[in-house]
């Protein structure tokens, strides 16, 4: 049974720094974890994936040299560093799964190709 259990959210000023967690279970040791995020009435999307089989990670542009993914191969848990916050990162933060699967298409790869999902962690970014 897998399961992924998020942690770290929290209220930060503009230009502040969160690192967010995640533990995961029940996954096989190599496959795409990725975290995404839903704004207030915006659409879900893509933050930023990692393929721990080569360590390879994807950014969504607004992530491109403010967040950092990786991954402990040793704890199995997956974390964001996010760094020059700004108020439009505010947010619900989710960290999914593909299981033994690739980041086929990137950034790109859609959401609805991850089965395994978080309970999500509020990050609220203020001016």
């Amino acid at each position: 049974q897998v399961q992924l259990v998020e942690s770290g959210g929290g209220s930060v000023q503009t230009g502040g720094s969160l690192r967010l967690s995640c533990a995961a279970s029940g996954l096989p040791t190599t496959g795409c974890l990725g975290w995404f995020r839903r704004a207030p009435g915006k659409e879900r999307e893509a933050v930023a994936f990692i393929y721990t089989g080569t360590s390879n990670t994807y950014y969504a542009k607004s992530a491109v040299g403010r967040f950092t993914i990786s991954h402990d191969d040793a704890k199995n848990t997956l974390a964001l560093e996010m760094d020059r916050l700004e108020p439009e990162d505010t947010a619900v933060y989710y960290c999914a799964a593909r299981g033994m699967f690739s980041c086929y298409l990137g950034i790109r790869t859609p959401s609805t190709d991850f089965p395994y999902w978080g309970q999500g962690t509020q990050v609220t970014v203020s001016s």
